[in-house]
């Protein structure tokens, strides 16, 4: 479905956009499925569905559910800065004065791997902002660079659904060093999963309550969720995974979901299900200032560039892995955010925010052009092809 005209789109290009997914991605097997949505103001300017949503199953349509793993990073965030609005907690706020399990965790130096661990104090406490923008010193197990990370691996706390709740989940971290000091480097991390515990000590709500009621009630967002309801399940996709042979195998089917059960560790970093209309609706909000939810200065800021003193990925990060490059990009509270459109390589507009999941899936909004895109399919791990980039380039190049 492509709408053209008014929107500034040149529709046999957007068109084109569809038959190089097909050609590249799903006749070749890479992909099992793709949805793709563009609009510009707030409004649908294209949005197509090709291949299954399950295997021998019907085809992916308007109504089909998707994990969107660490696109439920924002979301979190902004449940946060509801809170900051509020003057209920503010973004230089040490992390250890609403998470006291927190309090006195050190700096690594040396052991691990079996030793004990050795560690320094941080240079300055761990604060809100640092967990919006990861400069917290937390890791990922998946990062496989140091002990740390090693450490994260064999307790299997990111597991969502494994034995660990939230409370429980932050305890075990408060028991584990840092790789930096606060505010030193950047790494992608468990970060926005700390700062869901933050927003439910805070706000006196569950996660999944205060999501479901303060963000995605208002919004219209009724297809979203940490637990996909027993009469929605069949709209489920399918998820799949490469094998160490570099073969396609299913990792999640979706009639047999873990995602049917609610999780023992509601994931603010990457736990949510949501379908590309939901996900519509909230970067349409994000793009028209806050739509009620909050203020057109609180987007504004979530926006900015907050590393330390203007800094970009490619100087401050120290991860293995995240869900974009590192030239040209800074991070703000919850997003990614393009700070020199020269350095990406690739069209864009400097102000540009985005960010990605897991399973393939990804969004970007550019409050210059008023664009936004929400691409959807189930497909990991993320970065294995270099689909992002082109879809934004056929994106940009399809301007009338």
């Amino acid at each position: 479905m492509t709408r053209s005209g008014r929107y500034g789109f040149d529709a046999s290009r957007l068109a084109r956009i569809d038959a190089f997914v097909k050609e590249r991605y799903l006749d070749s097997g890479k992909l099992p499925h793709a949805q793709l949505l563009i609009a510009r103001d707030g409004e649908i300017a294209h949005f197509s569905h090709q291949g299954a949503a399950r295997e021998g199953g019907p085809p992916v349509d308007e109504t089909t559910l998707f994990r969107i793993a660490s696109m439920t990073k924002p979301i979190t965030s902004l449940a946060f800065m509801m809170l900051v609005e509020e003057a209920r907690v503010a973004l230089d706020t040490p992390v250890h004065h609403v998470l006291p399990e927190l309090k006195g965790v050190g700096v690594y130096t040396g052991g691990g791997n079996g030793a004990p661990f050795e560690t320094r104090p941080t240079g300055q406490p761990m604060r809100m902002i640092d967990l919006l923008r990861h400069t917290s010193g937390l890791t990922y197990g998946f990062q496989e660079r140091t002990p740390v990370d090693a450490a994260y691996r064999q307790s299997k706390m990111e597991n969502w659904h494994g034995n660990l709740s939230l409370d429980e989940f932050v305890a075990a971290l408060g028991n584990l060093p840092l790789e930096f000091s606060p505010g030193d480097e950047w790494n992608y991390s468990v970060s926005t999963d700390v700062l869901g515990a933050v927003v439910e000590r805070v706000s006196g709500m569950p996660l999944d309550r205060f999501f479901a009621t303060r963000i995605f009630a208002p919004l219209g967002m009724h297809d979203t969720f940490f637990q996909v309801p027993a009469d929605k399940i069949h709209r489920l996709a399918d998820c799949w995974a490469l094998d160490d042979a570099g073969n396609r195998v299913l990792y999640d089917r979706g009639d047999a979901s873990a995602w049917a059960r609610f999780p023992k560790l509601v994931s603010g970093g990457g736990g949510l299900v949501s379908t590309a209309l939901d996900y519509h609706r909230f970067c349409s909000m994000c793009l028209n200032g806050g739509t009620g939810l909050v203020s057109p200065k609180t987007i504004e800021l979530m926006t900015m560039n907050h590393l330390p003193g203007g800094s970009d990925l490619a100087t401050m990060s120290q991860s293995l892995f995240s869900e974009t490059t590192n030239a040209g990009t800074g991070f703000g509270l919850g997003f990614a955010i393009t700070t020199d459109v020269a350095k990406t390589l690739i069209p864009g507009s400097a102000g540009e925010y985005y960010w990605g999941g897991m399973f393939s899936t990804a969004f970007f909004i550019d409050p210059v052009e008023r664009i936004h895109l929400v691409f959807m399919t189930q497909f990991t791990p993320s970065m294995r092809y270099p689909i992002r980039r082109e879809l934004k380039t056929l994106i940009y190049s399809a301007l009338a």
